[in-house]
């Protein structure tokens, strides 16, 4: 069995289909997600975008949490937007980043408490009574342990409460509770007064939440935290920052933050996927039930009108019928295939599958080119294997990976300014009909000077293909889209995407999974 199509033709047979006709056009009224970014390099008394409470007051060149002069004090600083941190139309996540600078202070007591939290809460978030000491400003006894709290923080813990801290001075992963999920253990009294550089970052496909930090070095100590923000908290939130002292004192002060957030629209969870899988199986199902009646009709009809031939006759004539009028896939003679593929010869096959070989052609009458699958004499599955990928033999994928790299090549050496992409992945690939590479979508290029070193810029690109520096960074240079050849390369290499289902874990990206091999 031979067969042909010609791929992009066929979709214009969906202009007659008014029930799918009608469900795209219902995607234009989808709302679009907020995405967020700031930068607060210093605090000014007169700013309006970080709301000060309890304790907490703006000084030069830091927002003070609380003093080290006092017991019991309680400070929170919050930015005064809300975070859409996920889309209730979609059930999209939206990934994020953020960077910030504080300093704790000991006054060189050995006896100090109790830490520092960066936090996302619901909008009406409001600090709770009794919530100084241990409970940071976010909790006190009567909720410490609650399910009903929709809380999810890292904490720097300067004291150990027994009831529900390790033994030891932290850094904590918190879910909806005071009690760390997740700690590794830091000493904030031997640093005591020195800066201490946070980033903490969530990537929405593979839920993974990670926290760095050092003193004025690049992040030498990290943690790690897989949660559903999407269960752990309501769409819209407030972030910012708590400190509390209890029966001991402590100075608390941020110095700078730095915040951003973004939808990858491209990449959709779980949830989102059963959602349209519903929204578009209602419809169509009942779509296809109508034309069903309709097609049963009409071969109901046409049996009444003819007067020979079996039923089977009869549905294999409406089936021709249907496809004379361009209703599916166009009929060739096989002597037109044999022609357009030169015999089948070999130099023309793009890749075996398990049941045939796919072959370039081309059909002089139509002046197109075509695949032609060519089933094998021994299958056994029919028409059903016309629609079997096969897979693309060693020397293309090598073949389409050194083709990228002589691109990246010339943007980055060989023009007289260095082209920075930001979002080489394989959507960005274009191919021609011998497998040449084109690189494509530069919307999101910058031009820099080949002397120049990383130029700071807002975050851009997709999340599956930055390098983790620049995540934390936002620096955009050459070595960023050759981290993304990479996993490109990965991809070609493997056949598996830059994020998806590994082995029958939950999502989490290829060079992690590759990493843990």
């Amino acid at each position: 069995m031979t067969t042909a199509c010609n791929l992009p033709t066929s979709f214009a047979s969906l202009n007659a289909h008014v029930p799918l006709s009608f469900f795209f056009l219902s995607f234009l009224f989808i709302s679009f997600a907020d995405s967020l970014h700031f930068q607060i390099t210093h605090s000014d008394p007169q700013a309006v975008d970080i709301l000060n409470e309890g304790d907490a007051a703006a000084s030069i060149g830091s927002v003070e949490l609380s003093s080290a002069n006092y017991y019991g004090t309680i400070g929170r600083a919050t930015y005064t937007h809300r975070l859409q941190l996920w889309d209730s139309g979609t059930g999209i996540l939206s990934h994020f980043t953020t960077q910030f600078s504080f300093i704790i202070g000991t006054q060189g007591s050995p006896l100090n408490g109790d830490g520092l939290v960066f936090f996302l809460a619901p909008v009406d978030f409001q600090i709770p009574p009794n919530s100084a000491g241990g409970f940071l400003g976010l909790f006190n006894y009567r909720n410490a342990f609650s399910s009903k709290n929709k809380i999810v923080l890292v904490e720097f813990d300067t004291f150990p409460n027994p009831d529900w801290d390790p033994s030891f001075q932290h850094v904590g992963i918190n879910n909806n509770s005071l009690a760390s999920a997740k700690t590794m253990a830091w000493n904030a009294s031997l640093h005591s007064g020195e800066t201490v550089d946070a980033w903490i970052t969530y990537n929405a496909t593979s839920k993974n939440l990670s926290v760095f930090w050092s003193y004025g070095l690049p992040p030498n100590s990290s943690l790690y935290y897989q949660i559903d923000l999407l269960e752990a908290l309501p769409e819209w939130v407030i972030i910012g920052f708590s400190a509390s002292t209890g029966l001991n004192v402590e100075q608390h002060a941020v110095a700078s933050w730095e915040f951003t957030s973004s939808f990858d629209t491209t990449e959709e969870n779980r949830r989102d996927v059963k959602r349209i899988r519903l929204v578009i199986g209602v419809p169509v199902s009942v779509g296809v039930l109508i034309i069903g009646m309709i097609v049963v009709s009409v071969i109901w009809w046409k049996w009444k009108q003819i007067t020979k031939g079996t039923a089977e006759t009869v549905q294999l004539t409406s089936i021709n019928d249907d496809l004379e009028r361009g209703a599916g896939p166009r009929r060739f003679a096989y002597t037109d295939l044999v022609s357009a593929t030169n015999n089948f010869a070999e130099e023309r096959k793009l890749g075996e599958g398990g049941f045939g070989g796919v072959y370039r052609g081309y059909l002089v009458d139509l002046d197109i080119e075509v695949a032609v699958k060519k089933i094998s004499g021994g299958s056994k599955q029919g028409k059903k294997e016309y629609t079997t990928e096969s897979p693309l033999a060693w020397a293309v994928r090598y073949k389409i990976a050194l083709g990228l790299a002589s691109a990246l090549l010339y943007l980055r050496e060989e023009w007289e300014l260095c082209v920075v992409h930001r979002d080489i992945k394989p959507s960005n690939i274009m191919l021609d009909s011998s497998f040449k590479v084109k690189v494509g979508d530069f919307g999101l290029a910058r031009l820099v000077k080949h002397e120049l070193g990383p130029q700071t810029t807002r975050l851009a690109g997709t999340f599956g293909y930055m390098a983790p520096e620049y995540i934390r960074t936002g620096k955009a240079s050459k070595e960023k889209d050759v981290y993304s050849f990479g996993v490109v390369a990965l991809e070609i290499a493997c056949g598996k995407m830059s994020v998806g289902s590994m082995e029958g874990r939950s999502q989490m990206e290829l060079v992690e999974w590759i990493w843990d091999l």
